[in-house]
Protein backbone atom coordinates (compact mmCIF):
# COMPACT_ATOMS: atom_id res chain seq x y z
CA UNK A 1 0.00 0.00 0.00
CA UNK A 2 1.24 3.35 -0.95
CA UNK A 3 2.14 6.04 1.54
CA UNK A 4 -0.64 8.69 1.64
CA UNK A 5 0.87 12.12 0.49
CA UNK A 6 -2.52 14.50 1.92
CA UNK A 7 -2.82 14.99 5.60
CA UNK A 8 -6.64 13.71 5.69
CA UNK A 9 -5.39 10.13 3.89
CA UNK A 10 -2.79 10.11 6.33
CA UNK A 11 -5.06 10.57 8.74
CA UNK A 12 -7.43 7.70 7.50
CA UNK A 13 -3.74 5.47 6.76
CA UNK A 14 -3.16 5.96 10.40
CA UNK A 15 -6.56 5.19 11.86
CA UNK A 16 -6.37 2.28 9.70
CA UNK A 17 -2.75 1.16 10.86
CA UNK A 18 -3.62 1.39 14.54
CA UNK A 19 -7.10 -0.46 13.89
CA UNK A 20 -4.81 -3.33 12.11
CA UNK A 21 -2.79 -3.45 15.01
CA UNK A 22 -5.49 -3.74 17.82
CA UNK A 23 -7.06 -6.13 16.10
CA UNK A 24 -4.09 -8.13 15.96
CA UNK A 25 -3.35 -7.46 19.37
CA UNK A 26 -6.74 -8.96 20.39
CA UNK A 27 -6.03 -11.99 18.45
CA UNK A 28 -3.36 -12.68 20.74
CA UNK A 29 -5.04 -11.75 24.28
CA UNK A 30 -8.25 -13.45 23.06
CA UNK A 31 -6.06 -16.42 22.74
CA UNK A 32 -3.74 -16.04 25.62
CA UNK A 33 -6.69 -15.58 27.99
CA UNK A 34 -8.72 -18.98 26.74
CA UNK A 35 -4.98 -20.87 26.59
CA UNK A 36 -5.50 -22.78 29.58
CA UNK A 37 -8.37 -24.58 27.91
CA UNK A 38 -6.83 -27.27 24.95
CA UNK A 39 -7.63 -26.20 21.52
CA UNK A 40 -10.51 -23.79 22.62
CA UNK A 41 -9.66 -20.09 21.56
CA UNK A 42 -11.29 -17.17 19.80
CA UNK A 43 -9.33 -16.81 16.71
CA UNK A 44 -11.24 -18.62 14.18
CA UNK A 45 -14.30 -16.53 15.49
CA UNK A 46 -12.93 -13.13 15.60
CA UNK A 47 -10.88 -13.77 12.05
CA UNK A 48 -14.20 -14.87 10.59
CA UNK A 49 -15.80 -11.33 11.98
CA UNK A 50 -13.00 -9.45 10.93
CA UNK A 51 -13.26 -10.50 7.51
CA UNK A 52 -16.67 -9.90 7.27
CA UNK A 53 -16.73 -6.13 8.58
CA UNK A 54 -13.21 -5.57 8.31
CA UNK A 55 -11.99 -7.13 4.99
CA UNK A 56 -9.33 -4.43 4.52
CA UNK A 57 -7.77 -4.51 7.70
CA UNK A 58 -7.72 -8.27 8.31
CA UNK A 59 -4.64 -9.46 6.58
CA UNK A 60 -2.94 -7.32 8.36
CA UNK A 61 -4.30 -8.24 11.79
CA UNK A 62 -3.53 -11.67 11.07
CA UNK A 63 0.02 -10.92 9.91
CA UNK A 64 0.64 -9.16 13.10
CA UNK A 65 -1.00 -12.25 15.42
CA UNK A 66 1.76 -14.31 13.84
CA UNK A 67 4.41 -12.16 14.55
CA UNK A 68 3.30 -11.78 17.97
CA UNK A 69 2.99 -15.20 18.33
CA UNK A 70 6.31 -16.27 17.12
CA UNK A 71 7.41 -13.71 19.43
CA UNK A 72 5.86 -14.78 22.52
CA UNK A 73 6.42 -18.93 21.27
CA UNK A 74 9.62 -18.68 19.15
CA UNK A 75 9.55 -19.03 15.29
CA UNK A 76 9.81 -22.53 14.68
CA UNK A 77 8.25 -24.94 12.58
CA UNK A 78 4.59 -24.74 14.18
CA UNK A 79 4.48 -20.86 13.12
CA UNK A 80 5.41 -21.86 9.30
CA UNK A 81 1.79 -23.63 9.71
CA UNK A 82 0.15 -20.45 11.09
CA UNK A 83 1.51 -18.50 7.76
CA UNK A 84 -1.01 -19.97 5.79
CA UNK A 85 -3.79 -21.56 7.77
CA UNK A 86 -5.12 -18.53 9.22
CA UNK A 87 -5.02 -16.55 5.81
CA UNK A 88 -6.90 -19.57 4.30
CA UNK A 89 -9.73 -19.19 6.89
CA UNK A 90 -10.24 -15.51 6.21
CA UNK A 91 -10.26 -16.17 2.49
CA UNK A 92 -13.26 -19.18 3.09
CA UNK A 93 -14.72 -16.21 5.35
CA UNK A 94 -14.40 -13.80 2.26
CA UNK A 95 -15.84 -15.73 -0.09
CA UNK A 96 -18.55 -16.76 2.10
CA UNK A 97 -19.67 -13.50 3.14
CA UNK A 98 -23.02 -13.09 1.78
CA UNK A 99 -23.97 -15.55 4.46
CA UNK A 100 -25.56 -14.44 7.39
CA UNK A 101 -26.62 -17.53 9.00
CA UNK A 102 -25.00 -18.50 12.81
CA UNK A 103 -25.45 -21.95 11.97
CA UNK A 104 -23.61 -21.78 8.76
CA UNK A 105 -20.86 -20.04 10.37
CA UNK A 106 -20.51 -22.75 13.31
CA UNK A 107 -20.32 -25.21 10.94
CA UNK A 108 -17.72 -23.37 8.94
CA UNK A 109 -15.93 -22.50 12.43
CA UNK A 110 -16.32 -25.94 13.72
CA UNK A 111 -14.86 -27.65 10.35
CA UNK A 112 -11.81 -25.37 10.46
CA UNK A 113 -11.02 -26.54 13.73
CA UNK A 114 -11.91 -30.50 12.72
CA UNK A 115 -9.50 -29.76 10.10
CA UNK A 116 -6.72 -27.87 11.46
CA UNK A 117 -4.47 -30.18 12.15
CA UNK A 118 -4.69 -31.83 8.76
CA UNK A 119 -3.65 -28.40 7.74
CA UNK A 120 -0.82 -27.79 9.96
CA UNK A 121 0.38 -31.29 8.59
CA UNK A 122 1.07 -30.18 5.14
CA UNK A 123 4.27 -28.63 6.25
CA UNK A 124 5.73 -32.35 7.78
CA UNK A 125 5.27 -33.26 4.12
CA UNK A 126 8.23 -30.81 3.13
CA UNK A 127 9.42 -30.63 6.41
CA UNK A 128 10.12 -34.32 7.37
CA UNK A 129 8.23 -37.48 5.48
CA UNK A 130 4.78 -37.86 4.84
CA UNK A 131 4.21 -40.99 7.43
CA UNK A 132 5.48 -38.17 10.07
CA UNK A 133 2.94 -36.16 8.42
CA UNK A 134 0.25 -38.40 8.79
CA UNK A 135 1.47 -40.03 12.42
CA UNK A 136 1.46 -36.08 13.57
CA UNK A 137 -2.02 -35.64 12.33
CA UNK A 138 -3.51 -38.92 13.99
CA UNK A 139 -1.72 -37.90 17.45
CA UNK A 140 -3.53 -34.92 17.44
CA UNK A 141 -6.97 -36.10 16.70
CA UNK A 142 -8.36 -35.63 19.96
CA UNK A 143 -7.14 -32.10 20.27
CA UNK A 144 -8.89 -31.50 16.39
CA UNK A 145 -12.05 -32.57 18.13
CA UNK A 146 -11.83 -30.26 20.69
CA UNK A 147 -10.87 -27.53 18.51
CA UNK A 148 -13.39 -28.05 16.06
CA UNK A 149 -16.21 -28.80 18.79
CA UNK A 150 -14.98 -25.04 20.68
CA UNK A 151 -15.10 -23.18 17.49
CA UNK A 152 -18.67 -24.62 16.75
CA UNK A 153 -20.05 -23.08 20.11
CA UNK A 154 -18.55 -19.73 20.41
CA UNK A 155 -19.79 -19.26 17.03
CA UNK A 156 -22.67 -20.14 17.52
CA UNK A 157 -23.35 -18.32 21.21
CA UNK A 158 -21.30 -15.08 19.68
CA UNK A 159 -21.45 -14.55 15.99
CA UNK A 160 -24.69 -12.43 16.17
CA UNK A 161 -23.76 -10.15 19.30
CA UNK A 162 -19.86 -9.79 18.23
CA UNK A 163 -20.92 -9.00 14.79
CA UNK A 164 -23.66 -6.38 16.10
CA UNK A 165 -20.60 -4.57 18.32
CA UNK A 166 -18.21 -4.54 15.43
CA UNK A 167 -20.95 -2.36 13.10
CA UNK A 168 -21.97 -0.51 15.76
CA UNK A 169 -18.22 -0.11 16.35
CA UNK A 170 -17.96 0.66 12.27
CA UNK A 171 -20.59 3.24 12.32
CA UNK A 172 -19.36 5.08 15.79
CA UNK A 173 -15.75 5.19 13.67
CA UNK A 174 -17.39 7.03 11.14
CA UNK A 175 -19.18 9.58 12.68
CA UNK A 176 -15.91 10.40 14.99
CA UNK A 177 -13.87 11.35 11.42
Amino acid sequence: MPLPTRWADRRGFVRRLVLTALMGSLLVVGKQVMSGLPNIEPVSLLIVLYTLELPRETPGAITVFLLLQGVLYGFGLWWAMYLYVWYLLALVAWLLRRCDRPLVWACVSGAFGLSFGALCAAVYLFARTPAFAISWWLSGLSFDLLHGAGNFVLMLLLYRPLRRALRLAKQGAGRNR
